[in-house]
């Protein structure tokens, strides 16, 4: 799939003549795509540095929070 969405004439008009079922089915797959394919990226060493900085943090909660972080967020590789 694009990382860009172009909702083009034929995708406005099958929509238009969805019912509810199949209105569901459709925006299920959009979410099933945007789940799949996130288009966000993070410096997690910026990151680190910045939560890192915060009063009280010290390098041992630093690396438990970087873990449950990178337990709930992909690793993203810089694209170059």
């Amino acid at each position: 799939m694009s990382n860009e969405f172009l909702l083009n004439r034929e995708t406005y008009k099958k929509i238009k003549s969805f019912d509810r079922a199949q209105m569901e089915l459709f925006l299920k797959g959009v979410m099933k795509d945007a789940a799949d394919n996130p288009g966000i990226a993070i410096d997690k060493d910026a990151l680190r540095s910045e939560i890192g900085a915060i009063k009280g943090v010290g390098e041992s909660r630093l690396n438990e929070i970087m873990a449950v972080i990178d337990k709930y967020l992909p690793s993203f590789e810089e694209e170059n």
